[in-house]
């Protein structure tokens, strides 16, 4: 079960629950993969490659590709994965301020 209070939150995606969070390790990765700092996320453009790569950082505890990540991503869930992804990062950073 996934503990917002610890930056987690459950989300579904397809037939499948994951839990969606945020360690040291993914938001490294996450930084590579866009090129900039988790500091400055807030000033890039939210395009759907960035969304995917936000996504895949907070799954890839889950084993999943990025590719296998955006496979499970359509118009039909597209801004509940954004409402997920805020929701984490939304409880991580008043965990952590």
């Amino acid at each position: 079960m996934a503990n917002k209070h610890r930056g987690q939150v459950e989300i579904k995606l397809g037939e499948n629950t994951y839990r969606l969070r945020y360690t040291l390790n993914s938001l490294a990765e996450l930084e590579d993969r866009l090129g900039v700092p988790l500091t400055e996320l807030s000033n890039i453009s939210m395009g759907m490659k960035t969304v995917r790569t936000l996504l895949w950082a907070g799954l890839v505890h889950e084993g999943l590709t990025e590719d296998e990540v955006g496979e499970l991503v359509d118009f039909g869930n597209f801004e509940y994965v954004q409402d997920c992804i805020a929701k984490v990062f939304e409880a991580g950073t008043r965990k952590n301020s």
